[in-house]
């Protein structure tokens, strides 16, 4: 490294973790644990931890040229404030069909970034499999009124931000030892 350049730190890890956080709280309310009426908390979390860290690790993906990790962080960032919004000044005048295909552009969305993570760690492959699992399902659970597919959805909304906790936790303990503690599957070169 020459006198003129610095390391920079991983962004990653605070990506991961507001979407991990926030979308565990969620998933709470989504799965039945909790009723709608701990809303609120999501939604401070959506708008300051899953929004907005999520919008500072991917400009910090941009300026280290990763494609990939800016565009997620910054449209998962993204999506946790259009929900913030959403859930504050528009729940009531909103249809549970246009909810759903709110979900369903998202979990296309996802699927997108899923086949792009094909050719990443496995710990990120599963992730976003989880994910576009997880909007499919609750997509089906508005268009149904099936409250069970909503749960079902819920579940893999925990599932999910396990996965996302795991890595966040993985490469911070990994950088941290400078070896590998928690495997992350990363593929062959």
């Amino acid at each position: 490294m020459s006198a003129h350049q610095t390391a920079t730190a991983n962004p990653g890890p605070l990506g991961l973790c507001g979407f991990a956080l926030t979308t565990w709280l969620l998933s709470l309310i989504n799965n039945g644990t909790f009723g709608g009426e701990n809303v609120g908390l999501v939604l401070a979390m959506g708008f300051a931890f899953g929004g907005t860290a999520q919008m500072i690790a991917g400009m910090f993906e941009f300026s280290k040229g990763n494609t990939f990790g800016f565009t997620a962080f910054t449209s998962y960032g993204a999506f946790w404030w259009s929900f913030a919004l959403f859930k504050t000044f528009f729940a009531t005048t909103v249809s549970a069909e246009f909810i759903g295909w709110y979900l369903i552009v998202w979990g296309t969305f996802t699927l997108m970034m899923f086949v792009g993570t094909l050719a990443k760690a496995r710990a990120l492959q599963v992730i976003f499999a989880l994910l576009t699992i997880t909007f499919y399902l609750l997509a089906a659970g508005d268009f149904t009124g099936n409250h069970n597919i909503t749960h079902i959805g819920g579940n893999f909304g925990l599932a999910t931000a396990l996965a996302a906790f795991y890595l966040a936790a993985a490469e911070i303990i990994n950088e941290s030892f400078g070896r590998t503690v928690l495997p992350i599957g990363a593929p062959k070169a």
